[in-house]
């Protein structure tokens, strides 16, 4: 969380407010989910990687998570392939 604060904080309030706008959010919960240490949802995570363009990453905002598996899922998943069970 400290990488999204130090993001956030390099920026003007106006600009705050809208990449947090962007990313779903306001900038009020983005700030109280920095100050307690919150979990942030995958979704939110997701929008502030990409609204941030990878100066944030989701491993930054949730390392609880297996990002990497995601994005090796993906990376290794030809669209449109359904696996078999």
């Amino acid at each position: 969380m400290e990488k999204l604060r130090t993001y956030l904080n390099g920026m003007p309030l106006a600009d705050q407010s809208a990449f947090a706008d962007r990313c779903g959010t306001t900038i009020g919960y983005l700030r109280k989910a920095i100050s307690t240490s919150s979990k942030l949802d995958g979704k939110t995570c997701i929008a502030i990687e990409r609204e941030s363009a990878g100066r944030v990453h989701c491993e930054d905002l949730r390392p609880d998570a297996d990002w990497a598996y995601l994005r090796n899922s993906v990376a290794a998943s030809p669209a449109g392939e359904v696996a078999n069970g």
